[in-house]
């Protein structure tokens, strides 16, 4: 199937690794032109040089997506380097699991004020756009209580929500916007390695409740954001695309 994504503008935070880097990979082979950003600069650096072997043009920037004004001005700066956005991904997350001060106030200025700030920043240039895309990358987390209630389930609740509300205020401008909720993803650097290096007991508990018997990878989930960000969903919005093998049981 044609997505109908080549000579698109795709923007992803989070976008060295994992799966913020799955998502820019999976632009990037459908022939959309990705700007990424992420903390690390050589990280940025490599996954840049990745995506224009792929044929299409690439940008990057290290930055702190907590920090407002660095991330607008980035994205101000995509604009000019790919002539406009279509697609914006808000990926990033501070992972912060727990019930503290720091853990909510870490996951309100990066998981919400990012989305926030990011989205406020490319709606001007997504309003100009035949396509104009928006999703947020939120978790099984916000809308069944697991082990990460508290700050960042939470959030990751309030990110559905403010998606959901985002699709009805930007219908007028052409904007879809919808949420991806992944399950349990695996892959090297990510939390689910961390927790298996030191939480094992949680690690197998986990593994064990996944139906297929096993966590899904950072592909699996780009997948099902490049398709919901494509021109061939034009009717998808205001909808959470739930990625996660059948573990939740929500209806």
């Amino acid at each position: 199937m044609d997505l109908g994504l080549k000579g698109k503008r795709a923007v992803v935070t989070g976008g060295s690794k994992g799966i913020g880097r799955a998502i820019a990979e999976g632009f990037a082979a459908e022939g959309a032109n990705v700007s990424i950003c992420a903390r690390n600069a050589d990280q940025v650096a490599a996954a840049v040089a990745s995506l224009k072997a792929k044929g299409v043009k690439a940008f990057g920037r290290a930055l702190d997506v907590a920090d407002g004004p660095a991330l607008t001005a980035w994205i101000a700066s995509t604009a000019g380097e790919l002539g406009g956005i279509d697609a914006l991904v808000c990926n990033v997350s501070a992972l912060a699991v727990g019930d503290s001060a720091e853990t909510w106030e870490k996951s309100f200025r990066t998981d919400m004020m990012h989305a926030v700030n990011a989205v406020a920043a490319a709606v001007p240039f997504l309003e100009k756009s035949t396509a104009g895309s928006i999703v947020l990358i939120t978790s099984v987390s916000g809308f069944e209580v697991d082990f990460a209630a508290g700050s960042y389930g939470a959030f990751k609740a309030a990110l559905i929500h403010y998606a959901k509300g985002l699709s009805r205020q930007l219908v007028a401008k052409g904007i879809r916007v919808n949420s991806v909720s992944p399950g349990n993803t695996y892959f090297d650097g990510g939390i689910w390695q961390t927790i298996e290096k030191n939480m094992p007991d949680l690690y197998n508990s986990t593994l064990k409740v996944n139906p297929t018997g096993k966590f899904g990878t950072p592909a699996e989930v780009a997948n099902g954001v490049v398709f919901i960000s494509s021109p061939v969903a034009s009717r998808i919005s205001g909808t959470n695309l739930v990625i996660d093998g059948a573990l939740t049981v929500a209806v």
